[in-house]
């Protein structure tokens, strides 16, 4: 029996037009009632999750969220932090040295000044309209190295973003968490931040072991959290490498692909 379902949002829960289908929806709450944990993990700030959580009616403090790629692990009404691993100032003003470097854009979100970037750009706006957060331009010279930092991204146009990581050297690997969210955005998190560590970590926290834990996802993104889990679900849509490494493929997210691995493996088992 799965204790704990563990959700990607964008490219898994939500469609192409970010809608969440009445299959979906009845699913999840047909497993809640069985007394199943489920819970949101997304490479979004906890601000762009909350529009899917209220739709989910999971709001109260028995419901938890993994946002920023689970860099932060938290209680969804009082925003109380079960874990927490984030960047620093020192690490955003490198990573935007990096991206310059490549002529490429960045931003990130910060605690203090939210989704920030030195420079407008389609995908900072993408960002900002998926996820209701205003942009602030800002020079990443300008932070202090102890800053916090939520995440970083360099983001742009697939091609470019594509060339650039082939020549991204192999120390940052040691030093970062990297991981590729979509064909324009690669992500930069705390080394010791990724959605295989934050799942796991809520589950420990409910003493729930990994052989009752199920987790959905499609992108790079999703990878360690679906290797992690005991049961790993890929999207119909998933990309090639998250296909490989999981347990199951179901549909895709213009299919109710999660409401059918949730069939399947919880409330048919």
């Amino acid at each position: 029996m799965y204790k704990l379902i563990a959700l990607d949002i964008d490219g898994t829960l939500m469609t192409p037009d970010k809608k969440i289908t009445d299959e979906n929806k009845a699913a999840i709450e047909a497993a809640r009632a069985k007394g199943v944990r489920v819970v949101l993990v997304s490479g979004r700030p906890t601000s762009g999750m909350r529009g899917a959580l209220d739709e989910l009616g999971m709001t109260t403090d028995d419901d938890y969220v993994l946002s920023f790629n689970a860099s932060v692990v938290q209680q969804v009404e009082s925003g109380n932090i079960v874990r927490s691993q984030i960047l620093q100032g020192k690490d955003a003003k490198q990573i935007a040295a990096l991206a310059d470097l490549m002529g490429l854009h960045v931003h990130a979100f910060c605690a203090e000044r939210g989704l920030v970037t030195p420079a407008h750009n389609e995908y900072t706006d993408l960002e900002s309209r998926i996820n209701g957060e205003l942009i602030t331009l800002f020079d990443f010279k300008e932070f202090n190295d102890d800053d916090a930092i939520l995440k970083v991204m360099i983001i742009d146009k697939p091609e470019k973003l594509s060339a650039a990581i082939e020549k991204l050297p192999p120390e940052l690997y040691e030093q970062f968490t990297i991981l590729k969210s979509a064909p324009f955005f690669l992500e930069f998190l705390h080394k010791q931040s990724n959605k295989g560590i934050g799942v796991k970590a809520l589950a420990d926290y409910f003493s729930i072991p990994a052989e009752q834990v199920m987790c959905v996802g499609d992108a790079g993104n999703d990878y360690h959290m679906i290797k992690y889990a005991g049961l790993g679900v890929a999207m119909g849509n998933a990309t090639d490498d998250i296909k490989e490494i999981a347990d199951y493929v179901t549909l895709s997210n213009t299919e109710s692909g999660v409401a059918k691995a949730i069939q399947k493996f919880v409330l048919d088992a």
